[in-house]
């Protein structure tokens, strides 16, 4: 592919597979590009770049919740996406942006791409209004995602790490959704990008069962040889004691008929679950 791609966020999950995807693409982590820096932005060379890849974002959902998380959250994924937003408008530069089912409140057992926004908590207000903002652009991609799967730290490494040590967990069995490979991400990207897809919103997950967090924990555990048992607990007794916590939605599966219907098919949760683990076990031997 020519073209000429921004990558934002590049230390992140998503950013470290997409640059491995676009070897010849323009990787920005905050500290070579503040998108929260109406000037830094403004200023940036964009007569370089066809495409910006917004993988840039706070996420540290129970960390929006107190003072300074709140503000950091708000810069980044509401006033640096509305930066990056205004610049792609000017310049006629598509925009693809990072979307996620914290956008809904999860009441819904499917939540489709024209669902009205509900978050529960500031990081999905945040995550809302960046949707708004990349909405008002007419050459643009939201791809809504969840429960994110990638080269850093996640729930699978953890849990993988917690069986090492002859920890038995005790994992949230009420939130119900998919996991989402960041090798997925980057193939749904590719493919919007390829055929030239219409303009809009499109949800992304791996496909499957939905599961619950407990679930997906016990099947790691049986793809991997564990003896390792799982307890279910709820969210509410999960977080008691707790400070700070941000409310969860508590069903996260996403409808994916939009994107299957422009030639995607996803990929299976369990089967790159699989092939995850076996790299991960591959690489601590």
């Amino acid at each position: 592919m020519d073209t000429r791609i921004l990558i934002t966020g590049a230390n992140g999950q998503l950013g470290r597979a997409l640059a491995l995807k676009y070897p010849k693409a323009i990787a920005l982590n905050s500290d070579q590009l503040d998108i929260t820096s109406q000037e830094q932005v403004k200023s940036f060379p964009w007569k370089d770049v066809d495409v910006i890849i917004n993988a840039a974002a706070y996420t540290n959902v129970d960390g929006a919740e107190t003072a300074e998380g709140r503000i950091a959250a708000w810069q980044v994924n509401a006033v640096g996406v509305a930066n990056l937003t205004k610049a792609a408008m000017a310049r006629d530069i598509k925009l693809i942006h990072i979307s996620t089912d914290y956008v809904f409140d999860g009441s819904k057992d499917n939540h489709q791409e024209d669902e009205p926004f509900s978050p529960l908590n500031v990081y999905g207000q945040t995550k809302a209004a960046g949707d708004i903002a990349v909405s008002l652009l007419s050459n643009h991609y939201v791809l809504r995602t969840s429960w994110v799967i990638g080269e850093g730290k996640n729930f699978v490494r953890t849990m993988l790490e917690l069986a090492k040590k002859g920890i038995n967990p005790k994992v949230v069995s009420d939130q119900i959704g998919r996991l989402t490979f960041t090798s997925e991400l980057v193939r749904a990207i590719d493919h919007l990008l390829s055929c030239n897809a219409e303009p809009g919103t499109y949800n992304l997950s791996n496909s499957g069962k939905p599961a619950s967090w407990a679930d997906i924990t016990r099947t790691m555990y049986d793809l991997v040889k564990l003896n390792n048992t799982v307890t279910d607990i709820s969210t509410e007794e999960y977080y008691v004691g707790k400070t700070n916590v941000a409310q969860r939605p508590l069903n996260s599966s996403l409808d994916l008929t939009k994107i299957c219907s422009i030639g995607f098919t996803p990929t299976d949760w369990e089967i790159d679950l699989g092939e995850y683990l076996n790299k991960e076990l591959a690489n601590k031997n």
